[in-house]
């Protein structure tokens, strides 16, 4: 075997190798997009902590170095309205329920609290894609409302949406996909799930993916617990057409993460992550800290997405309370142990490559 038997996403993107990078918000920018890019998979770039001016200059910056295609992540919540009494309400709940930690690390009662928040796709944000018009827009949460992402599909990109159940394949399968990401709950980092928010009914990768391809007839893109060719390879014999990629390349070299989250990562476990709503209000995938083991892991108290990481926000900054890595959002998937320290397109490639040598050994 020389070649990718399933060439659908391969052709669908027109990359050389199935292995997507995961948008990784926080945790990557252009250089990993850059990388992954060149290597024949494909880079993806988180928007939802950037500005309209920070994604444009990324895009150049990726434009300048590759041709290559590459991917824009937006997110499609719904976003609170911090005015509104009833939020408000909640968030003076959430700083109340904070409040001996406030006092342990010695901060005074009145410490200005940040306002959390990520970047819904809206006019704004469809207007940068109308823009930039990259090869490929991927939507977490969902899709935005039909007339916007009939916007996105007139500038050419091809369109990815994450499901987390078979019920939210087919739903984005009606809704014109061009792809679909089963996200299994062994994922690191913010569950995708929009239709039920049940976090004990989650399925696993390897569960889900079969499902999922059964159900649909776009290709399927499995995610969650994948970080060596083992993995690439069983999710392709389960069906999927390729694979996304998000833990493992938090340990390479292009990773913006935190020196804290990079020695978290290095002493992972099988069993050392949660999935938790207490960093920004919305149920994601983390190492284990003392935060998530006092006030959740999953919390009713915690605000609704993303307004619950503001409070937590001056903990995060306290050495007292060592809240780099107490009171931080340590974002991992299952399979952290097996990540190792190197580059990203030198993962990507040894990925694909081990990925070929099991497949044959099959045969």
């Amino acid at each position: 075997m020389t070649t990718w038997k399933d060439r659908r996403i391969l052709d669908l993107l027109e990359i050389g190798l199935p292995i997507i990078q995961a948008p990784m918000a926080g945790a990557n920018g252009a250089e990993m997009v850059i990388a992954v890019s060149q290597a024949g998979g494909l880079g993806s770039l988180p928007c939802a902590q950037l500005s309209p001016e920070q994604v444009r200059e990324a895009a150049r910056q990726i434009r300048e170095e590759t041709a290559a295609p590459f991917n824009l992540n937006v997110f499609c919540h719904a976003a609170p309205a911090p005015e509104d009494p009833a939020v408000k309400a909640r968030l003076a709940e959430w700083r109340r329920h904070l409040t001996p930690y406030y006092e342990e690390a010695g901060l005074p009662a009145d410490t200005p609290v940040p306002l959390s928040g990520r970047a819904p796709f809206d006019d704004a944000w469809c207007r940068v894609v109308e823009e930039i018009r990259p090869a490929v827009v991927s939507f977490h949460f969902g899709l935005p409302a039909p007339d916007l992402l009939a916007r996105v599909k007139a500038t050419g990109a091809k369109i990815l949406s994450s499901a987390t159940t078979v019920a939210e394949a087919r739903w984005l399968e009606a809704k014109g996909v061009d792809a679909i990401i089963a996200m299994g709950a062994e994922a690191g980092g913010h569950r995708a799930s929009f239709l039920q928010m049940d976090m004990s009914r989650q399925v696993g990768t390897f569960a889900l993916v079969p499902q999922i391809v059964d159900a649909v007839s776009v290709p399927v893109i499995a995610a969650g617990g994948i970080s060596d060719g083992r993995g690439v390879a069983a999710a392709l014999v389960l069906g999927a057409s390729a694979v996304q990629v998000g833990t493992a390349y938090l340990l390479t070299r292009e990773a913006t993460i935190s020196d804290a989250h990079r020695a978290a990562l290095m002493s992972a476990t099988d069993d050392g992550t949660q999935i938790t709503n207490i960093f920004t209000g919305r149920p994601a995938r983390g190492i284990n800290n003392r935060a998530m083991r006092e006030l959740g892991p999953l919390s009713d108290l915690a605000p609704d997405f993303p307004l619950a990481g503001g409070a937590l926000a001056p903990l995060k900054a306290s050495p007292a309370l060592n809240g780099a890595t107490e009171f931080s959002n340590l974002w991992a998937g299952q399979s952290a142990a097996l990540a190792n320290l190197t580059d990203a397109a030198s993962l990507t490639k040894a990925l694909a490559a081990d990925t070929i040598a099991r497949l044959n050994n099959m045969v």
